[in-house]
């Protein structure tokens, strides 16, 4: 599959550097639990064991999918050119241990990502973190954590490439950020990210819906 097969691609800029895929980054709700799930029932056996530390069957992943709090955590998600949810973020917030020397908040919060095997190698792990990370920001939390196997390289460069702090031991990872406090452009910059992500996949919603019709219509192929 091609990129463009995935996301619409953006024409080359003057510098000669080679074009990138416009991935926009929409915050899901329940409505979108059954595409959620249809996304981690798509994954393979070896990224489920990277995306949850062991290989959950088809039975656990339902569980945990339909025991996401859409009130209490957050979860965004990347659709592609096809209203295909192809990368799922899941930001879980949590009271902060006594023994966190990491901050003062009341709160702390832990992101998993995880991504299709055919949308990889386009950024999509990285802006679905960007975009948990701002959210943080936002809702007055600064530390933000990822745990993850040792082996998942996917996510130690997401890590490195955010700055974030890693200690590896026993064949796991554990990594967290500082996060800088909310500011008016921070507050700014995620209500509009979300607002273009919402036309994107309205207008992809549309789209999709519209081809189901035409296909219904005598003598469309």
């Amino acid at each position: 599959m091609k990129s463009s097969d995935v996301f619409p691609v953006q024409p080359a800029d003057p510098s000669g550097q080679h074009p990138r895929p416009v991935i926009r980054v929409k915050e899901l709700s329940a409505n979108d639990r059954h595409r959620i799930l249809r996304h981690f029932l798509g994954l393979e056996d070896s990224d489920r064991l990277l995306r949850f530390g062991t290989v959950l069957p088809d039975a656990l992943i339902r569980k945990y999918v339909e025991s996401l709090d859409f009130s209490r955590d957050k979860v965004f998600g990347v659709f592609s050119h096809h209203f295909r949810l192809v990368g799922v973020g899941h930001l879980a917030f949590m009271a902060r241990k006594d023994y966190d020397d990491n901050t003062e908040k009341r709160q702390v919060a832990e992101f998993g990502v995880s991504v299709s095997s055919y949308a990889r190698g386009k950024g999509i792990g990285f802006r679905l973190f960007q975009r948990g990370a701002i959210h943080c920001r936002n809702a007055d939390v600064d530390t933000l954590y990822m745990h993850c196997l040792a082996s998942n390289q996917t996510m130690i460069h997401i890590a490195k490439k955010a700055g974030m702090q890693i200690h590896r031991e026993y064949g796991e990872a554990d990594a967290y950020l500082k996060l800088r406090p909310a500011s008016a452009k921070s507050i700014l910059k995620e209500a509009m990210d979300e607002q273009v992500a919402f036309l994107d996949y309205t207008w992809k919603a549309n789209a999709r819906a519209a081809v189901k019709l035409l296909r219904h219509l005598p003598g469309f192929k």
